[in-house]
């Protein structure tokens, strides 16, 4: 059976599981392929409660950490309404296939909703296609204002 929840930050249960399912997206290809720093495990949960902008949704699958999902709320200027993006996004191997994926989005998009925000927005890899056919599923599309100038290319700039 699967509970899909909003997390609460000052539960130890719930503070240990997201840094198990953020590590489980570190190892994956997708995630970089490398466990989270030290550092990171420690400090993760902390930090996250400090941003009072930051939504974690956890699911589980009798009992076990299954999924999780970090959103931060951002801002429209076009449309003068919040925003939340999907910022960290995983289902743990051993749950995978089963549809937990749809769980979480529609938990996410309840809490948008909640937020009166006017979309959702995530950034997926390219050859994550496996992901990209699960959001097109869900509704999501690539981010253009009109056709002729294409779709929205997304870029970092490393500052460390």
């Amino acid at each position: 059976m699967n509970e899909i929840i909003s997390a609460d930050l000052l539960s130890l249960e719930h503070s240990k599981d997201i840094v198990f399912l953020l590590n489980e997206y570190a190892k994956d290809e997708m995630g970089g392929g490398s466990e989270l720093a030290e550092y990171t495990k420690e400090h993760l949960v902390e930090a996250l409660r400090s941003r009072p902008n930051c939504h974690v949704v956890l699911a589980y699958s009798d009992k076990k950490p299954a999924g999780l999902a970090i959103n931060f709320e951002g801002f429209s200027t076009f449309a003068c309404r919040p925003i939340l993006n999907v910022h960290d996004f995983v289902v743990a191997p051993d749950f995978r296939g089963v549809g937990l994926a749809k769980e979480l989005l529609a938990k996410v998009e309840e809490i948008a909703r909640k937020l009166g925000c006017c979309k959702l927005t995530l950034e997926v890899l390219e050859g994550n296609k496996l992901a990209q056919s699960v959001y097109r599923k869900f509704g999501f599309d690539g981010y253009e204002l009109d056709p002729k100038m294409g779709q929205a290319i997304f870029y970092e700039k490393k500052l460390d």
